[in-house]
């Protein structure tokens, strides 16, 4: 067939077609942007600041961790929640620390306290340990650990108070946060705020 003889070509036909190829692509770059791909190893932290007390795995004595705040309230076993304090987790020694795994009932060893600051709150802060309960009665060495979150993990303090007997209260750490979000003037003067007995 020679070309002159060839039909020619609707150009409705073309600008149909035309039209639905942009449309599959506008269609395609819609689903991309709708699904878009996963970040890995992105972390969305819920803390701005993470104090961590512990002390030997498998010790049946109870620390507790006391934190008070620039406005004076303070967070313990009986008031887990002041303002952004939060003690996400309170440690009883070896009470109740089991855990199911494959429905086997297994020891945690682990003896720690986490206490979080989930914002930048200005003013002072008075971590103290407290020595609860004991079964051994002997001393106990405690670690304490600030850390500041963002942006980028970082340990501010770390050391240790040994409580020699039930009943003892130590200030393992004081700190200043200033508007910044900076932590300074880290320092170990003695302040009394366990009062175990008072209501809040």
């Amino acid at each position: 067939m020679s070309y002159k003889n060839r039909p020619q070509a609707d150009p409705f036909t073309d600008l149909l077609f035309n039209a639905l190829l942009g449309f599959t692509f506008l269609f395609l770059v819609a689903i991309m942007f709708m699904n878009p791909e996963a970040k890995t190893g992105i972390i969305d932290p819920k803390a701005e600041y993470i104090i961590t007390t512990n002390w030997a795995d498998n010790s049946p004595d109870d620390i507790d961790t006391w934190v008070e705040d620039p406005d004076g309230a303070v967070i313990w076993f009986r008031n887990p929640d002041a303002g952004l304090l939060h003690l996400d987790r309170d440690d009883r020694g070896m009470v109740n620390d089991t855990i199911m795994i494959n429905g086997k009932e297994v020891s945690n060893p682990l003896n720690q306290e986490v206490v979080t600051l989930r914002g930048v709150v200005t003013g002072e802060y008075v971590v103290n340990v407290h020595y609860y309960a004991t079964e051994t009665g002997k001393p106990v060495d405690v670690n304490i650990r600030l850390v500041k979150v963002n942006p980028v993990l970082k340990v501010i303090y770390y050391g240790t108070v040994t409580l020699e007997k039930k009943g003892d209260e130590k200030t393992a750490v004081r700190f200043k946060i200033g508007r910044d979000g900076d932590i300074s003037d880290v320092n170990f003067l003695p302040k009394h705020i366990v009062t175990l007995g008072e209501s809040y």
